[in-house]
């Protein structure tokens, strides 16, 4: 396909497919689209390991890694040490958390034990862990590396013009996607709000438009399109209006390929559009996910959200634990079991391969592209 995302990651189709389970990341390139691995909270010796497979089952097709280095969040830049931070939880938080799963009957010993995770999930946060990610990565033929939440830091941009790798980095508005732009980015993702995971509260419908018209007087950047995109329709839809491909997420949980839990990507593929909940009460930043129990009480009795990491060392604990009792059939765990996803889960009706999805793509493209074409003759 004649695109600018195409020509410049070496790929047939601009679909991009973020993952953490290299298994959709090596299929979905090996379908002409282009995996990235979901790299954050992963310690530099089980990153190696799992670019070292992709590497191994990819068939030699691009692929890039996705990283979060966030401009902001408690303590970043300041001499502050693991135990000041685990300290700065309020008590509160800790006892509403485990009030949820009292009331699912669910064991909460452990959850206080956050020091060894509040080390490294801090550490891969901060400029220091991602150059310590990127040195890993560049020891591989990756193609991308992106960054959310935020401009990446120097150190990233840097290394990716070292290495001949695109940088990009996802935006929720288009003051955002100037400021990328400026500091020297290479692909905007115009992220909307329909997205799972961290998303702003801009449609996807009016993002595109908006940071295709605010940029190009600056530079010519290319845009994937993000957020409730699930069909080769919308990906029309948003290259229409100025983006050069899409950026998807949600989609792949329900493949066969996805790690996801088999209890969760049941409830998504019952769900629809309205099953999801865009809240601060997993990361601190607002991010979507399914909607459940969990997510109900946090919404209508909990107490505000912490900043970014701490909200995460008070709710991560908790939701691996739920997650691995509901794989074991755990009634009450069952019901909490939540995970991030997209408004498009409405759209995702059926389980199937990583490469039958990119399929379903290109030909609902086409099809696409031909309705229109019929409208001008």
């Amino acid at each position: 396909m004649k695109s600018k995302i195409c020509e410049m990651l070496g790929i047939e189709f601009p679909l991009l497919a973020f993952s953490h389970c290299r298994d959709v990341v090596a299929a979905v390139s090996k379908a002409g689209g282009m995996g990235v691995f979901g790299a954050v909270n992963l310690p530099p010796e089980r990153l190696k390991e799992e670019l070292t497979w992709i590497d191994d089952h990819v068939d030699g097709m691009p692929y890039g890694i996705d990283l979060i280095v966030p401009n902001k969040f408690e303590g970043k830049g300041e001499e502050v040490s693991t135990e000041q931070i685990l300290n700065a939880i309020p008590q509160g938080h800790r006892d509403f958390t485990k009030g949820i799963l009292n009331d699912y009957d669910i064991d909460t010993d452990g959850l206080e034990d956050l020091k060894e995770g509040a080390k490294q999930f801090r550490m891969n946060l901060s400029d220091e862990g991602a150059a310590t990610s990127l040195e890993v990565a560049f020891e591989h033929p990756i193609k991308l590396v992106a960054n959310a939440l935020g401009v990446p830091p120097k150190v990233m941009l840097d290394m990716g013009k070292k290495h001949g790798v695109a940088v990009a980095a996802l935006v929720g508005a288009k003051e955002h996607a100037i400021k990328q732009v400026e500091a020297g980015v290479d692909i905007l993702i115009a992220s909307g709000g329909e997205a799972g995971g961290h998303c702003g509260d801009v449609s996807t419908m009016v993002l595109i438009p908006e940071v295709y018209k605010a940029t190009q007087p600056i530079r010519d950047v290319p845009i994937l399109a993000a957020g409730g995109i699930t069909t080769g329709s919308q990906m029309a839809a948003a290259m229409s209006m100025g983006a050069s491909g899409a950026w998807c997420g949600s989609v792949w949980l329900t493949t066969s390929e996805a790690e996801t839990n088999p209890v969760v990507k049941e409830k998504m593929l019952a769900a629809s559009s309205r099953d999801t909940v865009r809240s601060k009460s997993r990361t601190g930043k607002n991010s979507r996910q399914l909607r459940s129990p969990w997510t109900d009480a946090w919404e209508n009795k909990g107490p505000e959200p912490l900043p970014m990491p701490l909200q995460s060392l008070v709710s991560e604990p908790a939701l691996k634990k739920i997650d691995k009792l509901s794989q074991s059939g755990h009634e009450g765990a069952k019901e909490l079991a939540t995970y991030w996803v997209g408004q498009g889960v409405g759209l995702m009706n059926q389980s199937m391969s990583s490469g039958a999805v990119v399929q379903n793509f290109k030909e609902e493209f086409i099809e696409a592209y031909e309705r229109l074409t019929n409208y001008l003759s």
